[in-house]
C-alpha cells in the first residue's frame, strides 16, 4: 500500500485527563523513568502529555484536558534547522527522527512551537524488575539525542508485514487495532483516533470531513503558524453554554 498519510484526530470533548495514554506511551516506547529531580530540572521526557486548563470563573470554573503529542507537521519548523538531517517528513506523513544521526544540537526543539521534542539528558536505566517490560521492537535511546512521538511507527511496520503475508492491506478491519499507536489503544474514552487521511474509507477521513464542513468542531493547534499539522482536534462541546445561548 502506497501513499499513506497517517494522522490522528483528538476529540477533546471525550478526554477526562486520566493519563492512560501517557503511561501506555512510556511503556511501549521505552521512555526513561522520570524521577522528581528530572521534573524539577525541566528535563522530564513525555512523548505525549495531557495539559489541564481552566475555563470560567469560580464557582462555575471547569477543568479542561487536551492531549498533546508531536503534531507530525506537513511543514515542520523542526526540519530545516537540523544540520545533519536527523528529522524529516517521510512519504507516509510522519515526521521521522533518526536517532543514530542526531548529534543533539537541540535546534529542532528550540524551533518546535508545540514543545514536544525532548533531549535525552541522561543514560536511561531501569530497575532490574522492569527489564522484561522493555519493548524489543523499539531501540533504547542513548544519552545526548533528541526523541519524540513516532505514532508508534514500529506498530505500523509490524502490521504492514503481517498484512502483506496475509495478502491484505494494513488498514483492513482485522488489522486496524494492531495498527493503532499505544495511546489510542489505551484510551478508555476513545478520545484518540488514528488512521490514514488519504484513505477515504478510514474513520479519520470521515471524521475530518464531517467535523470540518458540518459541525465546525475541527481545528489544528496554532494553525496561524502554517505548520500543517497531522493531528486534528475536535472542540469541546459545552452543553450548558448551548442551553444558555438558545435559552
Amino acid at each position: 500500500m502506497a501513499g499513506e498519510n497517517w494522522g490522528m484526530i483528538v476529540d477533546v470533548d471525550k478526554c477526562i485527563g486520566c493519563q492512560a495514554c501517557v503511561v501506555a506511551c512510556q511503556s511501549e516506547n521505552n521512555i526513561p523513568i522520570n524521577e522528581e529531580k528530572h521534573f524539577n530540572e525541566r528535563r522530564a521526557i513525555e512523548w505525549i502529555r495531557v495539559e489541564r486548563y481552566w475555563e470560567g470563573e469560580f464557582p462555575d470554573v471547569k477543568a479542561r484536558f487536551i492531549p498533546i503529542m508531536c503534531q507530525h507537521c506537513g511543514d515542520a519548523p523542526c526540519e530545516p534547522v537540523c544540520p545533519v538531517f536527523a528529522t524529516y517528513r517521510n512519504d507516509e506523513g510522519l515526521n521521522v527522527q533518526i536517532y543514530n544521526r542526531c548529534i543533539g544540537t537541540r535546534f529542532c526543539s528550540n524551533n518546535c512551537p508545540y514543545h514536544v521534542r525532548f533531549f535525552n539528558f541522561w543514560e536511561p536505566e531501569w530497575p532490574e524488575s522492569l527489564h522484561n517490560q522493555l519493548n524489543p521492537d523499539v531501540t533504547v535511546r542513548s544519552r545526548g539525542i533528541m526523541e519524540k512521538c513516532t505514532f508508534c511507527i514500529q506498530r505500523i511496520r509490524r502490521t504492514k508485514r503481517t498484512a502483506s503475508r496475509a495478502g491484505a492491506d494494513a488498514t483492513d478491519e482485522e488489522f486496524e487495532r494492531s495498527l493503532d499507536p499505544a495511546c489510542v489503544n489505551a484510551c478508555p474514552t476513545e478520545t484518540l483516533y488514528f488512521g490514514d487521511f488519504n484513505d477515504p474509507e478510514s474513520k479519520v477521513s470521515a471524521m475530518k470531513e464531517k467535523e470540518s464542513k458540518r459541525d465546525g468542531r475541527a481545528y489544528t493547534m496554532l494553525e496561524n503558524l502554517g505548520t500543517n499539522p497531522g493531528v486534528i482536534y475536535l472542540k469541546k462541546i459545552d452543553k450548558h453554554a448551548e442551553d444558555v445561548a438558545h435559552g
